[in-house]
């Protein structure tokens, strides 16, 4: 299994081990940094935590902790270049699977403005993004976020996440790759369930976005063992248990 969206550097060592044990095997981290940033150094310390000291925390427990990379839209504070020239080297250095979590929030100027470049440098790099959407006003937001996604990159390059049943006829028709995040407070099983029911298996992603708000490690495989429960085909529960993932990631 693999969970697609989360921030490890908020979470235990003992959810690596919990996660493992419940059957995945690979989970992608994303950049967040959740307090007032006094500057961009401060930022991209933040990164090499997450590249340099989490993935090894998470191997010790079994899980192979790939990374994604970039200026989260409530980190947008810091002057962005330094931040600009390291994503360039980590991604020359395939030491990222994608840029993220990026996108917008409150709909700032500094938010457009960083969120377009760094969807520049994805489409030139040919990297893959993973897009944040907002609890609140996400309507709204997704809106301005597919405006900005197909002024700037190829969509085949773009998860757009935390997708609910509320947007998700605003994005199926889209080429984009969408994540659907089971975490308390956005979507439960169920609710995952019945998007996936009615609208196929082949464009989603499952993920817990676990972080430093509340969240459940084992969300992912609860949703897979709930599928297998119900009786749903074994070829496509595999879609958002893996190969989606695999497939889109180049994992």
């Amino acid at each position: 299994m693999i969970d697609t969206h989360t921030h490890c550097d908020s979470r235990s060592s003992e959810d690596f081990e919990l996660m493992y044990t419940s059957g995945i095997d690979t989970v992608i981290t994303c950049a967040f940094y959740p307090y007032h940033l006094m500057n961009e150094t401060v930022y991209l310390n933040h990164l090499e935590r997450i590249l340099k000291y989490d993935t090894k925390r998470a191997e010790e427990y079994g899980i192979d902790l790939k990374v994604a990379l970039g200026i989260h839209p409530a980190n947008t504070e810091i002057n962005p270049d330094l931040i600009y020239e390291n994503l360039y080297k980590y991604i020359e250095n395939k030491e990222i699977v994608a840029i993220g979590e990026i996108g917008l929030e409150d709909l700032s100027p500094e938010e457009y403005k960083i969120f377009k470049q760094q969807l520049i440098i994805a489409d030139e790099t040919e990297t893959k993004v993973i897009i944040h959407t907002p609890r609140n006003n996400k309507k709204k937001v997704l809106e301005e976020i597919k405006e900005m996604v197909n002024a700037n990159i190829d969509p085949e390059l773009v998860v757009i996440d935390h997708i609910n049943k509320n947007v998700i006829e605003d994005v199926i028709d889209e080429e984009y790759t969408l994540g659907l995040t089971i975490q308390p407070q956005k979507m439960n099983v169920d609710e995952a369930i019945d998007i996936l029911d009615k609208y196929g298996f082949d464009r989603f992603l499952l993920n817990s976005d676990i972080s430093n708000k509340p969240s459940d490690p084992l969300s992912v495989p609860k949703t897979i063992r709930t599928l297998t429960k119900l009786d749903y085909k074994k070829s496509e529960i595999n879609k958002v248990s893996y190969k989606n993932a695999t497939e889109f990631f180049n994992l």
